[in-house]
Parts: C-alpha cells; structure tokens; sequence
C-alpha cells in the first residue's frame, strides 16, 4: 500500500471517528430520567384541557354546595335606626289637607325555611317599630307608641311540580356530568401521553441500535484494514467497509434528529422548557394478557362513562319535559298566616292585650287558551326526549363495536409478537453465523452490513410490536375502563376535592 493510501485513510478514519463523536455526544444518554407515570402526573396538571375541565368541575361543585345551603334556614335581620316623614296629605273623611309628621324606629328578625319535600315555605318574623306622630286634626301633639308583631306563616304551592327538588336534582346531574367529562379529558389525556412516550422511547431505541451498528460497521472496518494491510483482501473491499461505516454514521444522525424532533414535540405536550435535558425510561417487555371478549363487553358497557352521560342527557331531557308541562298550567296557591301584634306607649305592656292577626288565603290559576303554544312545545321536548333515547343506543352499539375492535386487534398483535420473537433470533442467528465467514474472509463487507441491518430491523421492529401490543392494551382499557393487567376496574376517576 502506497505512502498517499495511508493518509487518505488516515484522514478518513481521524474523520469518522471526529463524526462519530460528535454524534455519541448528543446522544440522550446524560440527560435526566423520566418514567411514564411522572410523564402522566406532569400532564394531568399542567395540561390546559384538565385545568378547564377541574375549573368546569369546581364550578359545578359550588352552585351544587350553594344549593344546598340555600335549603337551610336563612336569618335576616332588618335595622331602621332613623326615619322621619313629613307629608301634605288629603283625608277623604272630611274633605281636606292635613299635615302629618313622623319618625319612625324599627327592626325586623326574620326566619325563613325552605321545604324540600313539599317545595313550600316556613317563615317566622319578629319586628319591633317605634313611631312618634303628629298631626293637624289632632291639634299638632305628638303621640309616641311602641309596636310589636310576632307572626308565623306558611306558603305552599299547589297542583304543580316541585320546583326546589327539580333544580337540585339538576344541579347533581349538572355536577356528575362535570365529574365524568373530567374523568373522560384524564383518561384521554392518558392515552396521548402514552403514544408519545412510547413513540420517544422507540425512537430513543433507534438512535442505540444505530449507534451499536456504526460500532459494528467501525469493527468490520478496522478488520478488513488490517487484512489490507497484509496484504490478504484487495484494496475494493476497504473502500466498501468504508462506505457501510459512513451509511451507519448517516443513519445514526437520522435517528437522532427524529429523536430530538420528537422530544421537543414531548417537551410541548408536559409544559417542560426546550432546553431541558432528559430522556425517557420505559419497561417495554413481553407482558401477554388473557381477554375474554364477554367480560370486556360487560365492563365497558357497566363503566364507560358516556354511557351515564346518556343517561344524564334522558333525565335532563325529562326535566325539561316536566318543566314545559308546567308552562300555562292550572296551578293554585294556600298561604296561612298566624300572628300576635301588641301596641302601647310603654314597651313591657305591648303583649299586655295583643290581637290575633289570621289569614287564609287560597288562589287558583286557570288558563283558558293558550292558541296551542303548550301542546307545540311538550311535542318539541318529547321529541328531545326520543333523541335522547336514541343517542344513548346508538351509543351502546358504537361502544361495543369499539370493544370488539379492540380486542382483535390485541390478538393480532399478540400474533406480530410471536412473530418478531422468531425474527429477531433467527437474524441474529444469521448475522453470527456469517460474521465468523467474514472474519474467515469467505463473505464480502457489503453482505455481512446486510446482515447487520437485517438484524436491527428486526430488532427496532420487535420493540416496535411490543410498543403496539402495548397500546392495543391500553386502548381495551380506555374502551371498558378495565385495567386487565391488575384485573380490576380503572381507579382514581372521580373527582376528589382533597386533591385540589
């Protein structure tokens, strides 16, 4: 070999080797670990889709609390601490103008108490006035008195529906459709976190098993060299190992610009900065599961939450039923009142002779003719009713549907695993097997870099299935919400306020 050959290869090989470090060392091999479930936890709460859907459930949650309490008893108190009248009024009883003075102190302590059951009210009210008034009949004297009222009184609504119980009941249903909504953005969340974690670790996996093939394509190279050198091997079978070491190197940068493009893509996803390093951990093996389709039908069809959506959607459809049957409908009213109203110049006599004030009224309402607007909008909200009910079949047929899917798609990849298993061993077989031909000279370096790249592709391609089986089980677990690896239904979808 000439004194010009030598350096040329020399230059090439301080070349590739500058190449291949400089590739090595942006690797993600120093960066900092993340596993899949911290992935998850950083995802559900910096997501901006769980952060609306938390707020959506909280304020849910809070006209559901101030319902409640609106159903307690409500204490008021009324203060008039100063009031002074001076009016020019006309008396009827005797045809003329007279001018009345008055100030006026007062307060008014009230109870009121909502009934669930019945939708009436209790209300219990004390007030105390005093007053000081003159007039011009009375020759311009000021008379002062003391006034006390105790009354108790109860209104009740009649031959309607119960208005307060309706709108609770609305506010619950309003409420768990925001707990499931939540649920459902989790577990969707869940699901894209997990496909891009997983497609970060394959391509993480890329970028070492091109890395093992440049090191592999290196070792050829540096064999075939010396065997140059000496003169055994012509001088075009270094040329080709140089060729194979460079298409590794190529392939090598590749699969790390895919990496690096697809990190930054992970980055956006868990709100990380760009210029964070990290890399991804994940326990990608062989983990078969047994999935009898019944049972995955009966859970999907027992937990999925739209489901219960649907049924939320019929009762608020029914509600509204209810409340367009109410619209210009007879309707009636009792209200019954029973009280005590005491007056005297001195405060301690005003219960002395009290009278008993009583009332008792009863009303109707009656609609006559309404030109037919109550019986359009009860045909209207019958049919939303019907809608309803349609969706919600439709949707246990789409549900069942997916399960079914699902589930064969598990089998097929249960099959693709078994497959890749076998390619894998025989690729390596292979590749052992005609690297010691190599080595003997029997085999030339284009062919043993076919064998290599066989045997990497196969490699990458089991990862890949195995990555697949994966999702196609997590994907039955989204579908039945059925976590079948631990044989249990899916935790930590309600809402828990502890958490917040």
């Amino acid at each position: 070999m000439s004194e010009r050959c030598r350096g040329i290869d020399a230059v090439r090989g301080r070349y590739c080797c500058l190449v291949m470090a400089g590739l090595l060392m942006s690797s993600p091999g120093g960066a900092e670990e993340l596993v899949l479930d911290r992935a998850l936890g950083m995802a559900f709460d910096r997501s901006p889709t769980m952060r609306d859907a938390r707020h959506n459930l909280e304020i849910n949650r809070r006209n559901l609390q101030a319902q409640h309490a609106a159903l307690k008893s409500r204490f008021g108190l009324s203060v008039t601490p100063y009031e002074f009248t001076k009016d020019r009024v006309f008396s009827d009883l005797t045809s003329q103008y007279n001018t009345q003075k008055q100030t006026h102190l007062g307060a008014r302590f009230g109870i009121e108490q909502p009934v669930e059951f019945t939708d009436g009210t209790l209300s219990v009210v004390q007030s105390l006035d005093w007053r000081e008034a003159s007039s011009g009949f009375a020759g311009g004297g000021m008379r002062s008195t003391y006034s006390n009222q105790l009354l108790l009184s109860y209104s009740q609504p009649l031959f309607t529906y119960n208005r307060t119980k309706l709108n609770l009941e609305r506010l619950e249903l309003a409420l768990e459709s925001a707990q499931l909504s939540h649920a459902i953005q989790r577990l969707q969340i869940e699901s894209q976190v997990t496909k891009r974690f997983l497609d970060l670790y394959l391509k993480q996996k890329n970028v070492e098993i091109a890395s093992e093939e440049l090191k592999n394509a290196t070792e050829r190279y540096e064999i075939i060299e010396s065997k140059v050198r000496a003169g055994i091997t012509a001088r075009e079978h270094l040329l080709q190992a140089d060729l194979t070491r460079a298409n590794a190197a190529g392939n090598l940068q590749n699969a790390q610009l895919q990496y690096a493009n697809a990190l930054d893509e992970f980055k956006m996803l868990l709100g990380i900065p760009l210029d964070e390093e990290l890399s991804v951990v994940a326990r990608i093996r062989k983990e078969l599961v047994e999935v009898d389709l019944r049972q995955a039908i009966h859970q999907g069809l027992t937990n999925r939450m739209e489901l219960r959506q649907q049924d939320i959607a019929i009762q608020n459809a029914m509600q509204t039923l209810t409340t367009t049957d109410g619209e210009n409908e007879f309707e009636g009213s009792v209200n019954v009142s029973f009280g005590l109203t005491g007056t005297d110049r001195d405060l301690g006599r005003t219960y002395d002779d009290p009278s008993r004030n009583q009332r008792l009224s009863l009303t109707f309402n009656i609609p006559l003719f309404d030109w037919g607007e109550k019986e359009h909008r009860m045909a209207s909200a019958q049919e939303s009713v019907f809608r309803s009910e349609l969706s919600a079949s439709q949707e246990r047929k789409r549900i069942t549907a997916d399960i079914r899917q699902a589930h064969r798609n598990l089998l097929t990849q249960k099959t693709q695993i078994e497959i890749a298993e076998k390619n894998v061993v025989n690729a390596r077989l292979t590749y052992e097997i005609n690297l010691e031909r190599y080595r003997n000279g029997d085999l030339s370096s284009k062919d043993i870099a076919d064998y290599q790249n066989q045997l990497s592709r196969e490699q990458i391609n089991e990862v890949g299935v195995l990555i697949n089986y994966r999702l196609a089980l997590l994907d039955l677990k989204i579908h039945t919400l059925y976590d079948f690896i631990s044989d249990e239904p899916v935790k930590g979808l309600q809402y828990e306020e502890s958490a917040r």
